[in-house]
């Protein structure tokens, strides 16, 4: 229980409830799976949610079946309902910040970029901030702001909005016989909707160059060993929004596992069960590419040319189109090519001259 997140949950209802309206095809917000993927973070031990509850009836009963505490913000002639409630959630963030010191993590829920302010603010006081939103109503600056954002799209347990089937416009005949008229014939081509709950795959291979990039980083910037518990915060600090099921995989273990079959990272027992340490791998696939790269340098450099750094990557994609110095954990080919040099594979120089690097294999 010790090592429990205590979690202090507030919710702009209305910007929740509204954004599932106006871009999830009309369909009413659920709380449950809000609930279900903070319970998998720590303790939940405050639950508050703030709106005109007028205009919710029928909400009221699904949230405080699940126990969170309606704070109600009545609308007033002259006054903005809106912003009344963003006040009155910010100041009791805050309150409760220095009231509660075991509470180690808030959830901000909502898409309103005015919650950034309060966001950094809480990261001052050093509490950890966790946002939710509706995706296609978050404000881009908000994700950004927090340690882990949380589209309410993606959570396990949201339904799939429905698809809306676009209709063909009828054709109109005036007569058994005759065409239709010319601006009829022009139809537009009808464009194929995606099958419902079907979204464009992820790019994997994307995903092994930011984690070999940022196994690179964790073990030239800092000391101790680099475990994957370590690389998933580290990940989250990037990109708040990041979460290996988008890239079809249950856990960061089943991800981890799946680079190291592909020689994108090694795994090794860690100081904790279940916390495996991850390195980058020492030989293998870059031991591979100084050999490649030698040798498309002795081609071109056949007559004892050296070879310039300029569109040398382009030639080793001719013969290995899937290289990528960053699945290596190199952030350029420069510092690839400086790597390789240092293991002896090619020697590398500047050339005023060519005001470029030259390369030649090593002797």
């Amino acid at each position: 229980m010790e090592h429990e997140d205590r979690i202090a949950l507030f919710l702009d209802y209305e910007n929740l409830a509204l954004g599932a309206r106006d871009h999830r095809g009309g369909g009413a917000f659920d709380f449950r799976p809000i609930a279900d993927a903070l319970a998998e973070r720590g303790r939940v031990v405050v639950r508050r949610a703030y709106a005109d509850w007028s205009y919710f009836d029928e909400d009221r009963r699904m949230l405080t079946r699940s126990h969170v505490e309606l704070i109600e913000i009545p609308q007033r002639m002259g006054a903005s309902r809106k912003n009344a409630a963003d006040i009155k959630m910010a100041v009791d963030a805050i309150e409760l910040a220095f009231e509660r010191d075991y509470i180690s993590t808030f959830v901000i829920c909502s898409g309103d970029s005015d919650f950034t302010p309060l966001v950094h603010k809480l990261r001052e006081l050093n509490k950890r901030v966790i946002g939710v939103g509706v995706e296609g109503s978050t404000s881009a600056l908000l994700p950004p702001a927090c340690d882990e954002f949380l589209y309410y799209d993606r959570l396990e347990g949201v339904d799939i909005p429905p698809v809306r089937a676009r209709h063909a416009r009828p054709v109109r005949q005036t007569g058994p016989d005759q065409r239709p008229t010319e601006p009829e014939q022009q139809r537009e081509p009808e464009v194929e909707e995606p099958p419902v709950g079907e979204e464009p795959g992820r790019d994997v291979d994307a995903l092994a160059v930011q984690v070999a990039q940022t196994v690179a980083g964790l073990q030239g910037s800092a000391s101790g060993e680099v475990t994957a518990s370590r690389l998933k915060r580290t990940l989250l600090r990037k990109d708040p929004t990041f979460s290996e099921s988008d890239y079809g995989f249950r856990t960061f273990g089943e991800l981890l596992r799946h680079l190291a079959e592909h020689n994108v990272v090694d795994l090794a027992e860690g100081p904790a069960k279940g916390d495996p340490e991850v390195s980058l791998p020492e030989h293998g696939d870059r031991e591979v590419a100084f050999g490649l790269l030698r040798g498309v340098v002795g081609d071109l450099g056949s007559a004892g040319n050296p070879v310039a750094l300029s569109g040398l990557k382009n030639q080793l994609r001719r013969v290995r189109p899937d290289f990528s110095e960053k699945k290596l954990g190199y952030r350029s080919f420069l510092q690839f090519c400086k790597a390789a040099a240092t293991s002896g594979a090619v020697d590398l120089r500047w050339s005023p001259e060519a005001d470029d690097y030259l390369l030649t294999t090593s002797s």
